[in-house]
C-alpha cells in the first residue's frame, strides 16, 4: 500500500442523488498535514500571513530533519470556487463585522474540516487567530488522524493473529502492509518496508509490550530507561553482541501528558540510534497507565528512512498508536 500521505483522498463522487433525494458529498482531496488558507493576498503577505506561517511552521519535535507541524498554501477568497472547496483542511480567515471563531465539518466534501476565523480589523483578526491557535492546530491533526485510521481500517489485520495483543487484551488498527518480526506473547515487533517513488527508503516499525506499574509518579521519568532495556533485549543491530537500539544520547526526548484509550498516558518523541552503529531515526512512544491491571502498556513506533523526510511516516505510526483500545 502506498504511503497514505502521498495519496489524496480521491474526489471520485460528484454530487449525486440518493434514494431520498439527498445529495452525497464529494470525496475531499489534499495531503495529510496540509492546510489551505483562504485569505486576501495582501493579508497573506502581511502580518497575518506571517503569524499563520510561523504558527503552522513550528518544527515537529523529534525529527532529524526540520519539518513543520503543518504545511500551508494560500488562495484568495475569489479563487475559492468549486474545485478548491473539496480541499480537506481549510482555514478561512479575514475581516467581518464581528469577531467569530467556529469549526465546521463536511461542508463541501467529506471528510473535511473548515475553520473560520474573523476579526473586525487586521489587529483583531491576528488576535483571534492567536487566541485559538492551538485549538486550530489540534483540530486539523485530529481530523487527519481519524481520516488515516479510516483508511487503515479498510485493510486492518485481525488482531487475533498476534499472541501479544491477545495476551495483553488490547487492540490496534494495523494495516496489512506490516509484517511480523517478533511476537513472543509478551512483546510484539511489526515492520513495514517503506518506499518513496520507486526507491526503497527504509522501514516503519511498531513495538507493543507491557511493564508492571510500580510507581505512577515515576512512569514519565523512566520511559527512556525502559525503552533502552527493551532495545537491548529485543532490537539488535547487525552485530547482535555489540549493537542494539538505544535512545540517542545527544538529544533529550520530549515527554508530555496526554490521554489514550481513556486513560492517563505519556507521549514521548525523540530520536533512537543503534549503539556502535550509524543507524538512527525518530520515535514516538505512548506509555499508558492501566491501573486496573497494575501495568503500563507501551506502544512505540520508530522510523528508519535515511535521506528522506519522515513527518508523514511518523504520522502514520501516531494514527496507529492512537487507535489503541484496552478490552
Amino acid at each position: 500500500m502506498k504511503n497514505v500521505f502521498s495519496i489524496c483522498m480521491i474526489a471520485m463522487l460528484l454530487f449525486s442523488c440518493t434514494g431520498n433525494d439527498k445529495f452525497v458529498l464529494r470525496g475531499s482531496i489534499g495531503k495529510v498535514n496540509k492546510v489551505m488558507v483562504v485569505t486576501k493576498a495582501s493579508d497573506w503577505n502581511g502580518d497575518l500571513g506571517k503569524e499563520i506561517r510561523n504558527s503552522f511552521g513550528e518544527l515537529m519535535i523529534g525529527l532529524p530533519q526540520p519539518e513543520p507541524i503543518l504545511s500551508v498554501s494560500q488562495i484568495a477568497p475569489n479563487g475559492f470556487g468549486s474545485m478548491m472547496k473539496v480541499t480537506r483542511n481549510v482555514l478561512v480567515i479575514g475581516e467581518s463585522s464581528q469577531e467569530k471563531f467556529y469549526i465546521k465539518k463536511n461542508v463541501y466534501a467529506q471528510p473535511q474540516t473548515i475553520i473560520y476565523v474573523y476579526g473586525t480589523d487586521d489587529e483583531s483578526v491576528i488576535k483571534m487567530f492567536k487566541k485559538h491557535e492551538q485549538e486550530i492546530i489540534d483540530a486539523y491533526i485530529e481530523s487527519d488522524i481519524k481520516m488515516t485510521q479510516s483508511i487503515f481500517k479498510q485493510r486492518k489485520i485481525d488482531n487475533a493473529n498476534y499472541k501479544t495483543l491477545t495476551n495483553l487484551g488490547i487492540s490496534l488498527i494495523i494495516p496489512d502492509n506490516f509484517k511480523t518480526v517478533d511476537d513472543t506473547g509478551e512483546f510484539l515487533w511489526l515492520r513495514q518496508h517503506l518506499t518513496s517513488g520507486i526507491a526503497k527508503t527504509g522501514s516503519n516499525n511498531i513495538l507493543v509490550y507491557a511493564i508492571p506499574l510500580k510507581d505512577e509518579d515515576k512512569v514519565a521519568e523512566n520511559i527512556v530507561a525502559v525503552r533502552d532495556s527493551i532495545g537491548e533485549k529485543y532490537i539488535p543491530g547487525s552485530d547482535q553482541e555489540t549493537m542494539h537500539m538505544i535512545t540517542e544520547e545527544a538529544y533529550t526526548p520530549f515527554t508530555s501528558e496526554t490521554k489514550l484509550a481513556g486513560k492517563k498516558a505519556y507521549e514521548t518523541r525523540g530520536k533512537w540510534e543503534v549503539k556502535n552503529d550509524f543507524m538512527a531515526g525518530p520515535f514516538l512512544n505512548y506509555s499508558v497507565i492501566d491501573k486496573k491491571n497494575n501495568r503500563v502498556i507501551v506502544f512505540e513506533g520508530f522510523t528508519y528512512a535515511p535521506s528522506v523526510n519522515k513527518r508523514a511516516f511518523l504520522f502514520e505510526l501516531e494514527a496507529i498508536g492512537k487507535s489503541l483500545k484496552i478490552k
